[in-house]
C-alpha cells in the first residue's frame, strides 16, 4: 500500500537498508548523536538500524498504511506503553533515555528511537524443532508477566484491537482497489464480510464475551517478539499496543504454548474466544497481502497462513461466541 511514509515499490532489499540508514543518521545527527558507524540489524517488515557507537537504534517503517499523522501518533501510544513498562523495570525493549521520547519525522517517514539490546541466544538460531518448540512454550509463559503488568497500565487513550479494526479495514480496501492474485474476488468478498462482524464485535466486545479481561496488550504476539540476552528476556516491537482480550495476544501459539500460559498466569483462556482472535489475526495476514507490491517476497511469506484461513469457517454474527 504505497503511501507517504513507505518506499517506492521499486526498491531493493538493499535500496531499503539504504535509505533506512541514510534517514536514520541524519535523524540522529538532529538531535545530537554522531552514528560513525551505522549498520542494519533487521530489514524484514522494518529496518532496524543501529547507530553504532551509541546504544541506540532506529527502526524506520518499511510498510505502512495509512497517512503520516496516524503513524505518528500509533507511534506515541508505542513509546507511552513501551516506557510506562521501563520506567518500572520490566522486561522491556525501552526507548533510547539519549533522545525525547518522540517519533522524529524526516523526509515524509516517522521514526522512533530505541536502546540497543545485545541478543545473545536468537531463536532463528535453533534448528531442531522439538527445541524451537520447547523455547517457544517457554516464552509463551513469559507473557503472563508481561499481562500482570500491562493490567496495571491505564489504557484509556488506547482504541481496543486496533490492529484489527480500523487497519485491517484499510489493507481490505486497498485490495479492493488493487487486487492481488493470490486472492480471488469471492475471498475478497469473504475477508470484507468477516471484517464487519469484527467491526461489530470491537464496538461492544464485553456483550459478546462478558468474561474478557480488557486491558493494555502488546497488540503483535509477544512470544515472538522477545530477545534473550545474557541478563535475561526482554520484550520488544509495541507497535501494536492496544487495548483488548489477553486472547488477542496469545494468538497461534498453539495448545501448548496455551496450557503454559494459563499454569504461569493462574487463569484460564477463553477458547472461544482465542478462536474468534485467531480468526481476526488470519484476517490481517489476509490483509497484509496489500504491501505485496512493496516487497516481492511477502506474498509467499504470508500464502501457508492464507491457506490456513480458507480452511476456517469464515466467521458471522452466528458463530461469534
Amino acid at each position: 500500500m504505497p503511501t507517504a511514509d513507505t518506499p517506492s515499490p521499486a526498491l531493493t532489499a538493499a535500496e531499503r537498508a539504504e535509505h533506512a540508514v541514510d534517514l536514520a543518521t541524519r535523524a540522529g545527527c538532529g538531535l545530537g548523536l554522531q552514528p560513525d558507524e551505522p549498520r542494519v540489524l533487521y530489514n524484514v517488515f522494518n529496518v532496524l538500524v543501529h547507530l553504532a557507537p551509541h546504544p541506540v537504534v532506529v527502526r524506520v517503517p518499511s510498510l505502512a498504511a495509512g497517512p503520516l499523522a496516524e503513524q505518528a501518533a500509533k507511534q506515541r501510544r508505542e513509546l507511552a506503553v513501551a516506557g510506562w513498562l521501563a520506567d518500572r523495570g520490566a522486561p522491556v525493549v525501552g526507548p533510547s533515555p539519549l533522545v525525547p521520547r518522540e517519533p522524529v519525522e524526516i523526509d515524509g517517514r516517522s521514526l522512533t528511537f530505541w536502546e540497543f539490546v545485545d541478543e545473545t541466544d536468537p531463536l532463528s538460531a535453533v534448528t531442531d524443532p522439538a527445541a524451537l518448540q520447547e523455547r517457544f512454550v517457554e516464552q509463551t509463559g513469559w507473557v503472563a508477566e508481561l499481562h500482570a503488568l500491562l493490567a496495571e497500565h491505564p489504557g484509556d487513550d488506547l482504541p481496543v484491537l486496533s490492529p484489527v479494526v480500523p487497519a485491517v479495514g484499510r489493507t481490505l480496501d486497498e485490495l479492493a482497489e488493487h487486487p492481488h492474485p493470490l486472492l480471488t474476488p469471492g475471498e475478497l468478498d469473504r475477508a470484507r464480510k468477516e471484517y464487519a462482524v469484527l467491526e461489530t464485535l470491537v464496538q461492544d466486545l464485553p456483550a459478546r464475551f462478558p468474561g474478557a479481561r480488557l486491558q493494555t496488550l502488546h497488540g503483535d504476539s509477544p512470544a515472538y517478539n522477545l530477545l534473550r540476552t545474557a541478563t535475561g528476556h526482554l520484550f520488544s516491537d509495541f507497535e501494536d499496543a492496544t487495548r483488548g482480550p489477553v486472547e488477542w495476544d496469545l494468538t497461534l501459539v498453539g495448545p501448548q504454548g496455551i496450557e503454559e500460559y494459563e499454569r504461569a498466569s493462574g487463569t484460564r483462556v477463553d477458547r472461544a474466544l482465542l478462536d474468534v482472535m485467531e480468526s481476526a489475526r488470519f484476517l490481517q495476514i489476509v490483509g497484509a497481502l496489500a504491501f505485496a507490491s512493496l516487497k516481492p517476497d511477502l506474498a509467499p511469506m504470508l500464502e501457508p497462513a492464507i491457506d490456513q484461513w480458507r480452511a476456517r469457517t469464515p466467521l458471522s454474527l452466528e458463530n461469534l461466541g
